[in-house]
């Protein structure tokens, strides 16, 4: 029997242990949270913006937008571009074009510098997944599933955390300090990562493929434009929906090509495997449910004490109220990683689901506190570092160690997807159900309510996918480990899907 972590064509420097392994971790770690903070980096400056960058602010919204598209088209490509031609090059380069990035955004003064310093910092989306797959192939298997459960965690971790820290820059400086200080944190993880972490051995080979990144970057751009930009143009405009069908068109001819191509962007038979398109389907889902709270939360804090449940907080304290969500996702990524070990990552993504959909009930209770917000967004960080951090496990365990880059890639390009239709939909829903408040229009109570009621109804719709994930099972002796690999925590109870 062939294991789904090796293949032949594989090349692998000879097996050597990890120089640091907790150095690693650490500064692998620390390269998510920077990044992972771009995306919440500019919430603070929205609804100043559009006086500091001369622009209206319908226009200013390209700022996150632009971040949020470049992300999405980065993401698959350079994951399959690590696992051809090496995951800390690539790593480094995302870093070297996040400092980039951010030197633009201090710099600029009106929108298109703006905007285009917003898309370079999106193109280093990828930096999480790589991580994962550097850790995959130098950690030995007993770090391996609390190390990639923490990259994984940092996805959220570094949202959760970004937003009081901006808030905190924001009020208290001048705003080009923001991405001042995101450019030193920058240039800092890419000087660790070049100094401290090997360069892996491993390496897919064969060529890039062009047409498959195009048309796979064409659909997700008219996909993610649709979803995102849906509101501003108006769904009834007929704009939306016709870049929907474009966009379900371009994937079908993008499909058909990645099934002939010798060398794919996206293994398609790989990805259809029950365990990885079911774990990325769960994914996409929990990208929604959890992006849901970050959304309502905040914007509840804010609302004025005129409305009966408002907070008329500043953004600042709105930012601490979140805050412990992010610091209890990584709390949680060593005891998801026991729990995979202990029951398997299946189970462990159940978990957090559950988890997830507990914490959106507890805030349909608990809505007339900070406290009580801050409690139901503590327990919703809890689920979510629970199943982020059974993820990659479940990815890893399916896949060929030479293209773990770009599985991982794929899995958290269906997270990303899954937070830009959360935001798409948590939008509409605010915008359509209003009431008049000090002379201007505010979301109602009613709306918060639905869409809390959407988040965990997204958790538990998570949780029944995962149901159908194959459950553990014991290796046996047609499928032993490969010699020098370090086998990814569940990966021989999750085999064979």
């Amino acid at each position: 029997m062939t294991d789904a972590r090796t293949s032949p064509s594989e090349a692998r420097t000879p097996a050597r242990p990890p120089a640091r392994p907790n150095v690693v971790i650490c500064v692998l770690a620390f390269s998510g949270i920077v990044v992972s903070l771009m995306q919440t980096l500019v919430i603070p400056l929205v609804p100043v913006l559009p006086g500091f960058l001369g622009a209206t602010p319908g226009d200013t919204t390209w700022a996150i937008t632009a971040t949020l598209l470049a992300a999405a088209v980065a993401t698959p490509t350079v994951g399959r571009l690590g696992d051809m031609y090496g995951k800390r090059p690539m790593l480094v380069l995302s870093l070297a074009v996040l400092v980039v990035g951010s030197v633009f955004c201090a710099l600029a003064d009106s929108l298109v510098p703006m905007v285009v310093g917003r898309a370079l910092q999106g193109l280093a989306a990828g930096v999480i997944p790589l991580g994962i797959s550097i850790m995959r192939d130098e950690l030995p298997p007993e770090r391996l599933g609390g190390a990639t459960a923490v990259m994984s965690a940092s996805l959220g971790v570094g949202g959760a955390l970004g937003l009081p820290a901006a808030a905190f820059l924001a009020q208290t400086a001048d705003w080009h300090t923001l991405f001042w200080v995101a450019a030193a944190l920058a240039g800092a993880a890419a000087v660790l990562v070049r100094t401290l972490v090997p360069d892996s051995g491993v390496r897919a080979g064969g060529r890039f493929d062009l047409p498959g990144s195009v048309g796979l970057s064409v659909a997700l751009l008219l996909l993610l434009l649709a979803v995102s930009k849906g509101s501003d143009w108006g769904w009834g405009s007929g704009v939306p929906g016709a870049m929907l069908a474009a966009a379900a068109v371009v994937l079908l001819v993008w499909g058909w090509w990645e099934l002939r191509a010798p060398h794919p962007l996206v293994d398609l038979r790989t990805s259809v495997r029950r365990q990885v398109l079911l774990t990325n389907t769960a994914s996409l889902v929990f990208g929604f449910s959890m992006f849901a709270m970050s959304l309502v939360v905040p914007q509840l804090l804010q609302l004025p004490e005129a409305t009966g449940y408002g907070f008329g907080q500043t953004i600042l304290v709105a930012g601490l109220v979140m805050a412990p969500n992010g610091l209890v996702m990584m709390v949680m990524a060593p005891l998801s990683a026991r729990l995979s070990r202990a029951m398997g990552p299946k189970t462990t993504l159940m978990c957090g689901a559950l988890l997830v959909a507990v914490g959106y009930g507890l805030s349909l209770l608990l809505m007339s506190g900070i406290w009580q917000l801050m409690i139901a967004s503590t327990v919703i960080g809890a689920g979510v570092g629970l199943a982020y951090g059974a993820m990659p496990a479940l990815v890893m365990a399916a896949v060929p160690r030479s293209e773990t880059a770009a599985a991982n890639s794929l899995n958290t390009l269906m997270r990303s997807i899954g937070t830009s239709v959360a935001s798409a939909v948590t939008g509409m829903v605010l915008t359509s159900m209003t009431l008049p408040v000090g002379g201007q229009d505010l979301p109602s109570q009613g709306a918060f309510t639905l869409v809390l009621g959407i988040g965990g109804l997204a958790a538990l719709t998570a949780f029944a996918i995962a149901a159908f994930l194959p459950g553990r099972r014991k290796p046996s002796a047609e499928d032993p480990p490969a010699s020098g690999t370090a086998e990814p925590v569940g990966a021989a109870a999750t085999r064979g899907a």
